[in-house]
């Protein structure tokens, strides 16, 4: 997950809460801003691929989430917080944006929507609304067990409950992490920010009375080889959101390539113009 291509212009913006947020800029053209998901940040994760495969016509701003990364974290958390942290650098960006968000990034950029912040277009691949639920049929709540762990220092098996027991990943695949000592590590060091996605995705289920409150034209995005609840919350949402467009990219997973997306918002963001 970490690569090595070009590095930008490093920038701090501040947020309304005063958390000091790094954000790396480049690129020429239309401003797009970049929202990663769960343990992804500037150094670790599909961001500056993609940067770079799209840095010839965009502005590409890409950030660390609070908690991450060199971005501070101002306590208690709040979604509204990180609501903030985007509008934040949308300001840095100028304007109104395009903005794309991946898995709990898209969960993000669509609150963020829901909630009124301006953008030109939105893009979303694959946010995590898999309806997630309790044994008694209610949206399940992990935040609380994922909190126990940290609180004991359990860091990696904090990890291993999010990827397991949350998002659906094999057993063996925190087994097979720890092998990588490069990305465990990097995992292990966001296992704080965990809490939080439990809470930007609204524990896993899609919040589709909010969503139809989006008005920017919107694309979501989900790979072909999806699992079928990952499919089935990608439908739901495109339905939910009045100025919607669903598209299914063939051959692709949750680990979705850098030039698969390009062309898709190059596609998308430009059809606007």
């Amino acid at each position: 997950m970490t690569n090595t291509k070009e590095a930008g212009t490093v920038l701090s913006v501040l947020s309304p809460d005063g958390t000091a947020l790094s954000v790396e800029r480049m690129g020429t053209g239309p401003s797009l801003v970049l929202v990663d998901g769960a343990f992804c940040g500037r150094t670790f994760g599909p961001a500056r691929a993609l940067a770079n495969e799209l840095k010839d016509a965009f502005t590409v701003y890409f950030y660390d989430r609070r908690g991450r990364g060199d971005s501070g974290e101002t306590m208690p958390y709040a979604t509204e917080r990180e609501i903030e942290d985007l509008q934040a650098v949308l300001n840095e960006a100028g304007g109104s944006p395009y903005v794309y968000g991946i898995s709990s990034g898209a969960a993000l950029a669509l609150e963020a929507a829901a909630a009124g912040v301006p953008m030109r277009r939105l893009a979303t691949y694959e946010a995590p609304y898999t309806g997630v639920q309790g044994a008694d049929g209610t949206p399940g709540s992990h935040r609380e067990h994922l909190e126990a762990l940290l609180r004991d220092g359990k860091r990696g098996s904090a990890v291993s409950y999010f990827l397991v027991k949350m998002v659906g990943a094999p057993a063996f695949l925190p087994y097979l992490l720890r092998l990588m000592p490069g990305v465990w590590k990097k995992q292990t060091a966001a296992a704080n920010t965990l809490p939080y996605e439990a809470r930007v995705t609204n524990d896993f289920v899609a919040p589709l009375e909010r969503l139809r409150q989006v008005t920017v034209p919107t694309l979501v995005m989900v790979g072909g080889k999806a699992a079928a609840p990952m499919a089935a919350g990608q439908k739901a949402i495109a339905g939910a959101i009045p100025s919607s467009e669903h598209r299914i990219l063939d051959g692709q997973t949750h680990q979705v390539s850098a030039a698969a997306i390009a062309a898709q918002l190059r596609d998308f963001f430009t059809s606007g113009t």
